[in-house]
C-alpha cells in the first residue's frame, strides 16, 4: 500500500456513501456501499480474507474515491447506479439489467398502480426506487386495501365501456374494485383516489401511518397480537418510504449539478453528473486564490468551463441542458440553462453536491495538517488571536476554575495549554487558604495572586492569555489581583459564561459572541473542562482525606510509616487497644508502644 493511500484512508469520513477503487491504470475495478465509509473501506486493508477474489481486489487497489450521501438507502442507489455504468471487474451483483424495483402510476383512463424494474415508458409516473422490494409490496399491498384500485391489464377506454365489452371480474364481488371496466365509478372519483396515492408515494404517508396505528392498538386492545405484529411491521416499512432518495429520482433525467464553497484562500466546487435519473459521475474540483477578488461568478464559469472541456464526450452523448448551481456563473453556455433550486428534489441534490464539495475541502486541510503539523497549529493560534482580539499569538494559555461545596474543601485549579495542547506536567492546583466559606471572587483573587507573584519571583514567562471559568464578577476579580501585583495589561484575560460561546473582556458588560463551530470556541471548550476535571478530582481527594480519619492520626511521634505497621499486623484499631505494650513495642519500639498506649489506652490499663 503506498502513503498516500494510506493518508486517504485515515482520512475518509464516518459518513454513509459510495467508495470507488481504482487500479494502476486508473480504471474503477470496484465500486461499494457503506453506512461508515471510513470502518467499510478500512475493514479491506486491515484484516486477511478467506475470499480469493477479494484478496486479488485488494491487491489491485492503488487509489479510493467516495462521494458522502445522507442516509444508507442513497448510498445504495448511487452504488446500483454506478456498477451499471462502469461494470467493475469485481463486482458480482448489479452488473446485469436487473435494476430496484419502482411503483408506476399508468396514465391510462383509471390508472394501475403497480410494481416495475422497467421505468421507461412515456405518460407514466415512477416512484423510488426502492432498494427493499419487501418496502414496494408492502406499500402497495397496504394501498390497495384502502383504495379499491384495478389490477387487471385490460385496456380501458370510453370505447370499451360504452361497447361493454369487459366483463366484471372477482375483483369487483369481493369489493376491492368499483368495476372501472364497465364505468361504474367515474374517472374523476378515480382520480381522486389516484391524487391521495400519489401523496403517498411522494413521502405524504402520515395519514396512512396514523390509520395503521390505529388499527394496530385495536387489535392489541382486542389481545390479537400476532395481527397487531403484522400491521407493525407494515408501519416500520413506510418509514422507509419517507426518505426518499434524491440520488435516483425519475423525475431529474439528464442534469448537471455544481455546488461552490469558499474559503479564504481556496474554492471548492463539486460536481455531479445524471444520467437516466441516476448520478453517474462526481467529482470536485479546487481552485487556489490568487486574489480575494475574483468572485464566486467567475469561480463557476471557470468550474463549467473545465468541466465541459474534461467530460466532453459525456456532454456530447448526454444532451445536458440544465444545470443545478448555488452560485450562477458570470458567462454563458450554449445550449446550457442555469437554475438555483429553492426547493424539492433538486435542491436536495444541490445540498448533496454541497456536502462533497465541503467534505473534499475538510479532506484537504486535514491532509495538509497531517503533513505539517505546525501549519494547523499556527491556523488555530491565528484564529484565536484574531477572534480574541489579543496583539499577539496565544502559544501560553492558562485556564482557573475553582471548586468546593458550600464552602468545605476550597481548592482550585489551573491547566496550561502550549500550541493548543494540554501541557500536563505544567498543571497546578491550589488550596484556598486565606477565605472562609463560599466566596469564589476572593477564591480567584487569591489563586491568581499566589500563582503569578510566583511565576514573577521565579522570572518565568507569563501567558499571553488568562482564562477564567466565571463571567464578569470573576473577570473583575482576576483584574484587581493582576493590578496588585503590577501585572495591569501584561496579558489578555477572558471569562467564560456559563453559555459557553459568550465570552467577557475586562471593563465590557456585553458579552462576545463566538461562532459555535470556531476553532477557538473548541480551545477554550477544551481548556475549561481539563480545568472543571483537574480542580473536581483534587477537590475529591481533598474530601476524602478529610473523610477517612483515624485515632492513631492524632498520637504524638506517630507517622504514616508507623500507621501501617501497626494496622498490618494488628489489622484494626479494635486489635490494637486490645494488644499489650509488650506486644506493640515488638512492632513499632517501647518509646512509640508508650505513647500509643497513652493516647489510646488499651483493655490492659
Amino acid at each position: 500500500m503506498t502513503d498516500d493511500l494510506k493518508l486517504k484512508l485515515s482520512l475518509l469520513p464516518e459518513e454513509p456513501g459510495v467508495y470507488r477503487y481504482r487500479n494502476r491504470e486508473g480504471t474503477i475495478i470496484y465500486v461499494g456501499k457503506a453506512k461508515n465509509l471510513k470502518r467499510r473501506v478500512n475493514s479491506y486493508f486491515n484484516r486477511e480474507h478467506a475470499a480469493v477474489r477479494t484478496t486479488m481486489l485488494v491487491r489491485n487497489i492503488v487509489d479510493v474515491e467516495y462521494t458522502v450521501v445522507n442516509t444508507e438507502e442513497e448510498a445504495l442507489d448511487l452504488e446500483n447506479a454506478l456498477i451499471k455504468e462502469y461494470q467493475p471487474r469485481y463486482n458480482v451483483l448489479l452488473k446485469d439489467d436487473k435494476s430496484y424495483p419502482w411503483i408506476c402510476v399508468s396514465g391510462d383512463l383509471y390508472p394501475r398502480v403497480y410494481i416495475t424494474r422497467d421505468a421507461r415508458s412515456k405518460g407514466d409516473r415512477y416512484y423510488g426506487p426502492y432498494p427493499k422490494a419487501e418496502v414496494a409490496k408492502v406499500l402497495i399491498d397496504t394501498i390497495r386495501q384502502i383504495y379499491p384500485l384495478r389490477t387487471c391489464r385490460l385496456n380501458v377506454s370510453h370505447g370499451t365501456i360504452e361497447s361493454g365489452k369487459h366483463r366484471l371480474c372477482l375483483q369487483y364481488h369481493i369489493h376491492r374494485c368499483e368495476g372501472c371496466c364497465q364505468g361504474l365509478v367515474s374517472p374523476e372519483q378515480y382520480s381522486g383516489y389516484i391524487s391521495e396515492i400519489r401523496q403517498i408515494l411522494n413521502g405524504d404517508t402520515h395519514q396512512l401511518m396514523d390509520l395503521l396505528m390505529e388499527q394496530m392498538q385495536q387489535l392489541a386492545g382486542e389481545l390479537r397480537f400476532e395481527e397487531a405484529e403484522l400491521l407493525k411491521r407494515r408501519y416500520k416499512l413506510l418509514e422507509h418510504v419517507r426518505r426518499r432518495s434524491v440520488i435516483v429520482s425519475p423525475t431529474i433525467h439528464n442534469i448537471d449539478v455544481f455546488g461552490l464553497l469558499r474559503d479564504e484562500d481556496s474554492v471548492h466546487v463539486n460536481f455531479m453528473h445524471m444520467r437516466g435519473g441516476a448520478v453517474v459521475q462526481s467529482v470536485t474540483l479546487e481552485y487556489r486564490l490568487s486574489t480575494r477578488d475574483e468572485s464566486d461568478a467567475e469561480m463557476m464559469s471557470m468550474a463549467v468551463a473545465e468541466v465541459h472541456q474534461r467530460f466532453a464526450d459525456s456532454y456530447r452523448a448526454d444532451h445536458v441542458s440544465e444545470a443545478l448551481v448555488n452560485v450562477l456563473p458570470d458567462v454563458e453556455f450554449a445550449g446550457l440553462t442555469f437554475t438555483v433550486p429553492q426547493r424539492g428534489d433538486k435542491k436536495k441534490l444541490l445540498d448533496i453536491s454541497l456536502k462533497n464539495a465541503l467534505q473534499h475541502r475538510n479532506d484537504r486541510l486535514k491532509m495538509m495538517e497531517k503533513l505539517n503539523p505546525e501549519q494547523r497549529i499556527t491556523r488555530t493560534l491565528t484564529t484565536m488571536q484574531r477572534d480574541l482580539r489579543m496583539p499577539v499569538m496565544p502559544r501560553h494559555v492558562e485556564c482557573f476554575d475553582n471548586s468546593n461545596i458550600s464552602g468545605s474543601s476550597p481548592v482550585a485549579s489551573c491547566v496550561v495549554f502550549r500550541n493548543a495542547k494540554p501541557s500536563k506536567k505544567e498543571y497546578r492546583h491550589f488550596n484556598i487558604k486565606t477565605v472562609e466559606g463560599a466566596d469564589d471572587f476572593a477564591s480567584m483573587r487569591e489563586v491568581i495572586t499566589r500563582r503569578y507573584s510566583r511565576l514573577v519571583q521565579e522570572g518565568e514567562e507569563l501567558p499571553q492569555l488568562l482564562i477564567v471559568d466565571g463571567g464578569k464578577g470573576q473577570v473583575t476579580a482576576t483584574i484587581e489581583a493582576l493590578d496588585a501585583i503590577g501585572l495591569h495589561g501584561k496579558m489578555t484575560v477572558v471569562g467564560i459564561a456559563k453559555r459557553l460561546n459568550e465570552l467577557y473582556f475586562p471593563g465590557d458588560s456585553v458579552p462576545l459572541y463566538i461562532d459555535k463551530n470556531s476553532e477557538t470556541l473548541h480551545v477554550i471548550q477544551r481548556l475549561r473542562d481539563e480545568a472543571h476535571r483537574f480542580a473536581i478530582t483534587f477537590h475529591r481527594k481533598q474530601r476524602s482525606k478529610g473523610q477517612v480519619h483515624s485515632a492513631l492520626d492524632d498520637v504524638p511521634g506517630i507517622g504514616p510509616a508507623t500507621r501501617t505497621a501497626l494496622l498490618k499486623r494488628f489489622k484494626s484499631l479494635k486489635r490494637i487497644r486490645e494488644a499489650s505494650e509488650q506486644d506493640l513495642a515488638a512492632v513499632i519500639g517501647p518509646a512509640k508502644a508508650q505513647a500509643v498506649v497513652k493516647a489510646l489506652g488499651t483493655v490492659h490499663d
